[in-house]
């Protein structure tokens, strides 16, 4: 008895031992931080092809070796910053090179704007003589860029242009009509900037003598507002904010010539209820491309501008019957032939056109699509891009030459791949990662053979060990009207003969976009690993309308938003619920933004296959979401107002069964708070219940102090409460 008692002591030691080894907790995940990956940082590659830049350990900005991976000189010590500025090493949120890399131009104290902008004090630093001075006493500062010839300094501050010459220490104002909510110079509007993806609105000529710039005039477009709590009267923060059918920002494009001190205005035509998603300099100083895009985004131009005249020519059309699915950049060789995106065949390839226009070539082909262009060695003809010809749910490096011929795959193991290139070609910096793995990032000769490993995520590899993570597993099923899904999976690693678990689904779902992917999940990766250990099944399924698979899969849903999308997202609950262990009815769902939207659809017309859920930061209307946006996909409510009622969360409240969470930011500038206040008033009419969290002051991102723990705690507790 007495050994056995001794056994039963050792077996609960170990037992309990392995327990507290194997567990996943919240506060090692949010708090801790203990399940980071490693990175290298934001790299810059100097012009000589043979060193490159990035910040160590301590913050110094460094100059390295390729060939050898070693440091060779220590371009911005934080020691000696700190001295001269004033200032500690984390003011220095961005940085950039002069064009002959004498001086770096330091982006400190950064105050963001939106999603993707800020501001900045601005500070020139240099280099061999270890001193510091600002770029303006004047007020911070906005998209600070050296021009080509780098004795100039182009800045947007109080929405205008100036520039600041560096030799006579001058600062001159190009615009003079910047006012907030009215008229905005060399930056985008908020909705150019989160649906276009571009935050600088100008651009320098080759020469340096010339600067191109967007005019948004926004004085017409509707403010939306939003309480900033904290004091003891809140503060009303107001902004322009297009909603479909509305009217938008009047763009105009300008030439600023530097040695005249005059302005042509560029003819982009008289019609001003259109887009301009991009404007660029040729190789030519006296030639500006323009893009110009109709309002329904189903037709994009490129128009190449005469600098003196501001005239300007069509030389390329793009029509979809559907829209145009940001294929907006253009790279210019050298000889000014460029390359494009587009989707003229079905799938996503690049293309080569001569200045006027003339197609020279298709340069990629296959039912595949192209993900990125990665660099073009004009030297040698061959272009680097990544696709995910292998499957939709990898992504793979190759080269090509310019003609189309000498495809060559770069890449072996399966997962997702991104490479970044030396100004030479002659070396890449690789990344790489897949779904069951943080990955790797190496530092390799363009040839293949490594130099260094810079980066292997031992410690987080380990700890996964440690934890026991389960593999994410992917898998296919067809709907009953014929298209094939692709999904992961993630489950207990061991499943009791005859026992029932539930599952919790994961959906975003929107257009374009893809979760099903052999790539690494991250944050949310580690929290399904901890809800698999309490029991849970997790699933993800890209619906048809998702990415990667061509326009046909990719548009099939064009004006009919939360229709066929949403009843696939059922179809796979079906499908997961007729497995030997899944407990049909304990299927919950849950996803943030367009996959909250997906997961109120699924509640209310799939209220018989789902249980629960939880929707973040949701849309519920798409009447209230941006136009950019939700026209490309919709048109405007009065062209289609069939499709905004029958995609309209709030119609289908009557069906709600079940308990679910729904969670808000109350200054989401995004996904407005309006969405879910609309959606909650629905429900009380309907007499539905709901619970509800709030985050004071935080936008879309709904991040802040604790806040990522506190939410994940609470969706955790809700989950073991509810599925």
């Amino acid at each position: 008895m007495k050994n056995l008692f001794y056994l039963f002591i050792i077996l609960f030691i170990s037992s309990f031992s392995f327990a507290q080894t194997d567990s996943i907790t919240l506060e090692d995940l949010f708090i801790k931080g203990k399940y980071r990956t490693q990175s290298i940082g934001a790299v810059i590659h100097l012009n000589d092809g043979e060193h490159y830049v990035m910040k160590d350990s301590s913050k110094n900005i460094v100059e390295y070796e390729y060939v050898t991976g070693s440091a060779t000189k220590v371009l911005l010590s934080m020691d000696d910053f700190t001295e001269v500025s004033k200032l500690d090493a984390e003011a220095i949120d961005d940085y950039s090179f002069s064009p002959d890399e004498k001086y770096l131009l330091l982006g400190t104290e950064g105050v963001t704007l939106f999603r993707y902008s800020a501001s900045y004090n601005y500070l020139i630093w240099d280099i061999k003589n270890k001193t510091l001075k600002p770029l303006s006493d004047k007020g911070s500062q906005r998209l600070a860029t050296f021009s080509p010839t780098g004795d100039r300094i182009a800045f947007v501050r109080d929405n205008n242009i100036y520039i600041k010459n560096l030799e006579s220490g001058s600062e001159e104002q190009v615009t003079k009509d910047g006012a907030v909510n009215k008229i905005i110079n060399g930056a985008p509007d908020w909705v150019y900037e989160e649906e276009f993806g571009f935050t600088k609105g100008f651009d320098w000529s080759m020469d340096g003598l010339k600067i191109a710039y967007m005019k948004f005039d926004e004085s017409k477009v509707k403010e939306y507002e939003f309480m900033e709590y904290g004091e003891p009267y809140p503060t009303m923060f107001k902004y322009k904010y297009p909603k479909p059918g509305e009217e938008n920002s009047v763009v105009t494009v300008w030439i600023y010539d530097l040695n005249k001190k005059s302005t042509v205005k560029v003819d982009i035509g008289n019609n001003t209820d259109q887009y301009i998603p991009r404007i660029k300099w040729t190789n030519d100083a006296n030639l500006l491309s323009v893009i110009r895009m109709n309002r329904l985004q189903n037709k994009a131009e490129v128009l190449i501008a005469n600098a003196g005249t501001g005239s300007t020519k069509v030389i390329l059309t793009d029509e979809d019957k559907y829209y145009i699915d940001k294929t907006l950049d253009l790279k210019f060789l050298k000889d000014n032939r460029f390359i494009t995106m587009s989707e003229q065949d079905g799938f996503k390839h690049l293309y080569l056109y001569d200045i006027n226009g003339k197609l020279i070539n298709q340069i990629t082909k296959g039912n595949w699509e192209v993900s990125s262009l990665s660099g073009v060695n004009e030297e040698s003809g061959i272009l680097y891009y990544t696709s995910d010809e292998t499957s939709p749910i990898e992504r793979m490096q190759y080269s090509i030459k310019l003609d189309g011929t000498d495809k060559k795959r770069l890449t072996e193991k399966n997962g997702y791949y991104f490479s970044d290139y030396s100004k030479n070609f002659k070396y890449a910096f690789v990344y790489y990662n897949n779904a069951n793995s943080p990955g790797e990032i190496w530092l390799q000769k363009t040839s293949g053979e490594m130099i260094s490993l810079l980066k292997e995520n031992k410690k987080f590899k380990a700890t996964m060990e440690e934890k026991s993570f389960v593999k994410k597993e992917f898998f296919t099923f067809k709907t009953l009207d014929g298209f094939d899904l692709n999904g992961w999976m993630m489950k207990p690693a061991v499943l009791e003969p005859g026992k029932k678990y539930p599952v919790l689904f994961y959906v975003y779902g929107g257009p374009g976009s893809q979760m099903v992917l052999d790539a690494f999940g991250r944050g949310d990766y580690v929290w399904y690993q901890m809800l698999v250990k309490k029991g849970y099944v997790i699933a993800c399924v890209d619906n048809r309308n998702t990415g990667g698979r061509g326009e046909e899969f990719g548009k099939c849903m064009y004006m009919h938003l939360g229709t066929k999308d949403v009843e696939d997202q059922v179809e796979a609950a079906k499908y997961i619920g007729s497995m030997d262990f899944v407990d049909k009815d304990r299927i919950g769902i849950w996803g943030w933004s367009g996959g909250g939207y997906f997961t109120l659809l699924c509640l209310t017309k799939g209220a018989d296959y789902f249980k629960t859920g939880m929707a973040v930061a949701p849309v519920t209307d798409w009447r209230y979401y941006d136009d950019i946006y939700t026209e490309r996909y919709m048109r405007t409510p009065k062209e289609n107002p069939d499709g905004y009622k029958e995609g309209n969360v709030i119609n289908y409240v009557e069906s709600l069964k079940n308990k679910f969470l729904i969670v808000h930011g109350s200054a989401d500038d995004n996904v407005h708070f309006q969405n879910t206040m609309d959606f909650v008033d629905a429900m009380i009419t309907a007499n539905k219940y709901y619970e509800m969290l709030v985050y004071p002051n935080r936008n879309h991102f709904i991040m802040g102090p604790n806040t990522r723990y506190h939410l994940y705690k609470n969706m955790t507790e809700f989950l073991l409460r509810n599925l």
